[in-house]
């Protein structure tokens, strides 16, 4: 085979090779190609490998039929107050006729964007800053619908609109950080108050309560002051009692001479004498006949009042056994003790059991007088029908 031959063959391979290359067409999978045979629409390719006719056939668009995120730049809005504001979008859509999206449309994605920003301008027009700002949701669902609507017809469907900024002027933000600031402040305000309220009623139940224990603790201390002021006053009437009786049994038991009285009398004159206000101290000449008669009607007086005890048979009284009282008193009082206490113990069980407050009266007591004058102290229940004044 001569030279000539040879590069025809391996033109005629050459050619070959390219036109099954030219013929070969594969389609990556969520894609979707659209064919065209001499400027018009042939078919469309699913993902893949295919054949087309070399020169005659043209893969003119290959679409991407996945959901797409367009996001769009922030555009000036005017709502119904007058108030410009920027709106920052994004569309969420899908293909799902490649041919209409492909010869419906010039630039669909040019034309969704343009649809949003007209329809955002249309509805944001009719509602006012505040109306802007806390209607989203309903923003959203007004722009995708009317998006839905005119997107069909292109083969392309919004799934969903998103408004992911709305920026009110520098102005208005500063009054409305203003505001905002200033409600917290009120609720702070609001909520410092209710507690130092709080604190005010607790702090004043507290001091009631403490102003009501400390009264009942000084009326019982009172009490028990009274109680010892009166046992002691009658154990000291009573020992003066016993004295005054002794030394009277024994004067009239000894029988005292006019001797007797004029010692007493002679012992008693510096005593006299003694006085802040006694200057001078003048004796009597007739002291001697001061005494007689002293001594004289003292007889008259012992005379008018016999006394059936004979000289030198004084008898001296039954004495007192003070500590034993006090010993006596002191086991009462510790047995009182006792009987309180477990009286507490009681009412505290049963409050256990019917969580009711079992009310029990303190006692009490009476002051009789006992035998050898001595004071003796008797229990009385307060009755049960009677209120508490202790409560």
């Amino acid at each position: 085979m001569d030279l000539a031959s040879l590069i025809v063959v391996l033109t005629i391979a050459l050619a070959v090779i390219v036109a099954c290359a030219a013929a070969i067409r594969v389609i990556r999978q969520q894609r979707v190609g659209v064919v065209e045979r001499l400027g018009k629409f042939k078919r469309t390719l699913e993902p893949g490998p295919h054949l087309v006719v070399p020169i005659l056939d043209k893969v003119r668009y290959n679409l991407d039929m996945r959901e797409n995120v367009v996001p769009f730049p922030p555009q000036g809005v005017i709502t119904e107050d007058n108030l410009m504001v920027n709106i920052d979008s994004v569309i969420y859509f899908q293909i799902i006729d490649p041919v209409r999206a492909a010869y419906e449309a010039q630039d669909y994605i040019k034309a969704i964007e343009q649809l949003t920003m007209t329809t955002l301008r249309n509805i944001i027009g009719g509602l006012d800053l505040e109306q802007t700002l806390t209607s989203r949701e309903e923003i959203n669902q007004k722009l995708r619908i009317v998006l839905d609507e005119a997107t069909g017809k292109w083969g392309i469907k919004v799934n969903r609109v998103e408004l992911r900024a709305i920026e009110p002027p520098a102005t208005i933000r500063d009054a409305m950080e203003k505001g905002a600031r200033a409600e917290r402040d009120k609720r702070a305000s609001i909520l410092i108050a209710e507690g130092q309220r709080q604190s005010s009623i607790l702090s004043a139940g507290g001091e009631k309560e403490s102003s009501i224990l400390r009264a009942q603790g000084d009326r019982e201390a009172a009490v028990l002051r009274a109680q010892a002021d009166r046992q002691a006053q009658m154990l000291r009437a009573e020992g003066e009692a016993q004295a005054i009786t002794t030394v009277f049994s024994a004067i009239h038991a000894g029988q005292p001479d006019q001797a007797l009285l004029a010692y007493q009398y002679m012992q008693m004159l510096p005593t006299i004498a003694r006085g802040d206000a006694n200057k001078v101290w003048i004796v009597p000449s007739e002291l001697n006949d001061a005494l007689k008669g002293l001594g004289s009607a003292v007889g008259s007086v012992a005379s008018a009042f016999p006394t059936t005890a004979n000289k030198g048979d004084f008898q001296a009284p039954e004495k007192i056994d003070v500590q034993h009282e006090i010993s006596q008193r002191s086991a009462d009082d510790e047995a009182e003790a006792q009987r309180t206490m477990q009286d507490a113990i009681e009412a505290a069980q049963a409050l256990e059991k019917t969580g009711r407050p079992s009310l029990r009266m303190p006692e009490q007591t009476a002051v009789t007088a006992g035998p050898n004058g001595a004071a003796a102290e008797t229990q009385h229940d307060q009755p049960q029908g009677e209120p508490n004044p202790m409560r």
